[in-house]
């Protein structure tokens, strides 16, 4: 159900009841705290023990030389969202995520930032596995994403999952390219018995966005050796919308013009249609030690989301070529000529000249043709898709019994992943095919598909030491594709009315032409020795090599050092350096996409070509290599017989030769003289060209503090939790442009880069329970951030939308009850206060970010929703 007024009477009420508890909560917990059981919080506690991040023994995280955040299944369920990147943000400060509003692909798969780097420098595993990229790239990815090419997350549910760890370290020497921020490493449950049901419903305090979800866990055994985990989910979450009539638009509506939709231009979450998802754990045990293993997915959902505005007066390509001073007419007979008419009123529907071509009763207009005719308000396209996603691992590990490999540990796995995300346009033209050009595209796909085979092995060797020797070592061997599928012809062919200045392609997002579709491949090999020792009962230390040869642009070997020392029961020091790189995507090497992007507040087609296309070498273009990185990272950590535990964590990543999507380059004639003769085709119609690039190094440092407390209160037992990131990013260097060329990194970037996300976020979490209730509320802080609306920063001489946005503070709340052992009911809030982003300056003439209907700062760390309500219902078995 829709409300269209900000006051809803059920949310209201939701909202009260929680904001009472939560007051409640607060004041309980500044009283003096009373045990109602002699069971010390030691004895209650339960250690959380980390895989990821070492492949010796499982450590727990208070033993582990590096930071590893762990968050339980049940944990990440309290954030009342459907989606895993916003669980995991809400409890991991140093992982952001913006919405990113109209922003073509990266509408469909999210990029996430781990301590202020882009989504793919972060690798992302399942049971310790590698996960394959999405076949997204984010091209307009808001500054710091633009280009990247990660994991798809999203599709992961939380009922599958066990835990996830979150190592916040450079790991590139244990696993590979991609671990220059981290790791994140989903567990997925492997129980052989039980199960759960569960349903949610919510929906934003302003009515839309309404979202349904199912989820369901059974755990069976396999034979009586063995397991099979088989976890579901289906969702559907409606679009949101917080804008307001654009005032271009509201100037039509004044002038008379009555086809001008209510809303011209959505700022808002996406639709979510049909988002269904399973994934499969099973484990079985052989004998004599050995376990064969198999777990994969398959995932599906529909997104649409929206595109810019086309003014029915100045659209270029469609509505007129001279910013809106003459109508573009296509001329139907080649042998009569239509009519000048020139716009003279706020509405040319309403003017004389164009009457005579819009009416097929007159010769003109039997002969003549404008857009107005089929879109007399315009036009917004829709933009959308399909996004599949699978994966199958399969493996089997134990230990070697006889022979010179005695007590060796061995674990054989094979993986395969694919993702494809099938595009698809509707509410727009082909401009050049005229009056015949259908409304409705399939501008193509991309698929990624990624096969891993890895042969890992442990022995412990006596070396005289505290504990044995961990020497860890194996070899991998990885192939990596990338294809682009061609679209629909109507979707990318040259109409017969180009030549009278209408654009090609499904305006908005042109499909890909037979050209440029194709399968890019590239094979790659590591090997790596990993070593790790108690060297005393207080010393541990480690060091780690990783040696990987590309097929493409060559090898690379890099190191880790690590150590933790115990000053005594409570107290320990901790430290680790390493070396890192991130691969140049394949899809980054070779994609080819046209966006429609503003240029200094205009819509204008941009190119992006293949960094070894003639025109981006033309313009600066080389092949890419790795990106590299040298980090280095210290901290203490503090417990406590009491149930205290405090780390506290300095962290410093310099990146050199960061691969980004480059500034939008304007050509000139010299560079259409030059392309053209050198062969290459329509370079008249291009505007503007981008492309992948090694153009900029960074230096990213900042702080990480969490804090966890447990104690039994008031008759229940109440958990403290604190995290605190301090992050900060500086660039470094910029390539020196050719003399007469703008830099490929322009100050924009740089801009967006150093400020868009906050330099401080922190949390701050209660949770108690009882027999029956339970009580969870969260406070999150966003500090000061780099305010952007359409994805437009200026320069002195010409400023654009960015701001410095004001930190703000949220809150989110769920009160749960059981009403047996096994039925559980949930009623909460994110946001509950419905805190605002920053908001637009609305209402000003004159002022650029108020041209195109937005209310807020879409690079928010908040999101721009506002507050959200939601109740839950399980059933545990």
């Amino acid at each position: 159900m829709k409300h269209n007024n900000k006051y809803h009477p059920v949310a209201h009420a939701v909202k009260y009841a929680i904001a009472t508890t939560f007051a409640l909560g607060l004041a309980s917990g500044a009283a003096v705290a009373q045990e109602t059981t002699d069971t010390t919080a030691k004895e209650q506690a339960i250690e959380k023990i980390a895989v990821v991040g070492s492949r010796a023994a499982p450590r727990s995280i208070g033993d582990s030389p590096v930071p590893v955040d762990i968050i339980g299944g049940d944990e990440l369920t309290r954030s009342g969202s459907s989606d895993m990147l916003n669980m995991i943000t809400t409890t991991v400060p140093s992982l952001n995520v913006h919405s990113n509003p109209i922003s073509d692909a990266a509408t469909l798969v999210r990029p996430a930032n781990l301590r202020g780097l882009s989504a793919d420098s972060t690798l992302i595993l399942t049971n310790g596995k590698r996960r394959h990229k999405a076949s997204v790239i984010a091209f307009l990815g808001g500054g710091i994403n633009d280009g990247a090419q990660g994991a798809d997350i999203s599709v992961i549910p939380g009922i599958a999952l066990k835990q996830v760890e979150i190592l916040r370290d450079g790991a590139a020497a244990q696993y590979g390219s991609d671990a220059i921020a981290g790791v994140i490493n989903f567990v997925l449950k492997d129980s052989a018995e039980g199960g759960s049901f569960e349903v949610k419903r919510g929906e934003f305090y302003e009515g839309d966005g309404t979202s349904t979800e199912y989820a369901a866990n059974i755990g069976m055994p396999l034979t009586d050796n063995g397991f099979v985990n088989v976890s579901a989910q289906y969702k559907n979450s409606d679009a949101t919308s917080r804008s307001e009539q654009r005032r271009d638009a509201l100037g039509f509506i004044a002038a008379g013009n009555t086809a001008i939709a209510p809303i011209t231009q959505v700022w808002g979450s996406p639709e979510i249609k049909d988002d269904f998802t399973i994934f499969v754990n099973s484990g079985l045990d052989l004998g004599n030690g050995a376990e064969a293993y198999m777990f994969g997915n398959y995932s599906e959902r529909d997104v649409i989301g929206g595109f810019y505005f086309r003014n029915p007066h100045n659209r270029p390509g469609v509505f007129s070529n001279d910013g809106g001073a003459t109508l573009l007419v296509a001329q139907l007979n080649p042998n009569i000529a239509c009519p000048t008419v020139n716009i003279t009123t706020g509405n040319v529907l309403t003017q004389a000249d164009y009457g005579l071509i819009a009416d097929p009763n007159t010769a003109v207009g039997q002969n003549c043709f404008a857009f107005n005719e089929l879109f007399p308000g315009g036009f917004t396209p829709t933009f959308g898709g399909n996004v599949t996603d699978t994966a199958l691992a399969i493996g089997t590990k134990g230990e070697f019994k006889q022979g010179w490999l005695t007590d060796i540990t061995y674990d054989f796995s094979g993986s395969v992943g694919r993702n494809e995300s099938s595009y698809k346009m509707t509410n727009t033209i082909n401009a050049s095919l005229g009056p015949e050009s259908p409304t409705e595209f399939n501008p193509g796909k991309y698929i990624q598909l990624e096969k891993t085979f890895s042969a890992d092995f442990v022995k412990f060797v006596p070396a005289g030491l505290y504990e044995d020797l961990t020497v860890a070592f194996g070899a991998q061997w990885t192939e990596e594709t990338f294809e682009v599928v061609a679209g629909d012809v109507a979707s990318f062919t040259v109409g017969p009315f180009v030549d009278q200045g209408f654009s090609i392609g499904s305006n908005g997002f042109p499909g890909f032409k037979p050209e440029d579709a194709g399968v890019y491949s590239r094979r790659n090999y590591a090997a790596y020795v990993d070593m790790e020792a108690e060297v005393t009962d207080a010393l541990l230390l480690g060091l780690a090599l990783r040696y990987e040869d590309y097929d493409t642009f060559g090898d690379t070997t890099n190191y880790k050092l690590t150590g933790q020392y115990r000053l005594n029961e409570e107290w320990a020091l901790r430290a680790s350096t390493s070396s890192g790189f991130r691969a140049p995507t394949v899809g980054q090497a070779n994609v080819s996409n046209v966006q429609t992007n503003l240029e200094s507040g205009v819509l204008v087609d941009s190119a992006l070509l293949p960094p070894t296309n003639p025109v981006s070498l033309q313009l600066g273009g080389k092949e890419l290599t790795p990106e590299e990185s040298t980090s280095y990272a210290m901290g203490v950590v503090y417990r406590n017989d009491n149930g205290l535990f405090i780390t506290a964590d300095y962290y410093n990543i310099e990146v050199t030769d960061r691969i980004s999507q480059s500034s939008k380059i304007n050509l000139t004639n010299a560079d259409r003289i030059a392309l053209s003769a050198a062969g290459v085709r329509n370079v008249d119609a291009i505007q503007q060209v981008s492309f992948f690039t090694n153009d900029f190094d960074t230096t990213t440092q900042g702080i990480d503090l969490v804090a966890n407390y447990a104690m039994n209160l008031f008759n229940g037992r109440s958990t403290f939790s604190v995290a605190y990131n301090w992050n900060e990013t500086t660039v470094d260097r910029i390539t020196t442009p050719p003399q007469g060329r703008q830099p490929i990194t322009g100050p924009d970037k740089v801009s967006r880069l150093e400020n868009d996300l906050p330099n401080h976020r922190a949390t701050f979490s209660l949770n108690q329970s009882w027999d029956d209730w339970s009580f969870f509320a969260r406070a999150n802080y966003y500090g000061e951030y780099q305010g952007v609306h359409v994805d437009w920063v200026g320069s002195p001489a010409e400023p654009g939308t960015e701001i410095n946005a004001s930190a703000k503070i949220t809150f989110d709340a769920e009160v749960s009850y059981f009403i047996t052992d096994n039925v559980m009911l949930a009623v909460g809030a994110q946001n509950l206060f419905d805190v605002e982003p920053e908001k637009l300056m609305l209402g000003q003439a004159g002022v650029a970010n108020n041209e195109f209907g937005g209310k807020y700062y879409e690079t928010s760390p908040m999101g721009i929703n506002g507050g959200y309500y939601y109740v839950r219902a399980s059933y545990k078995f």
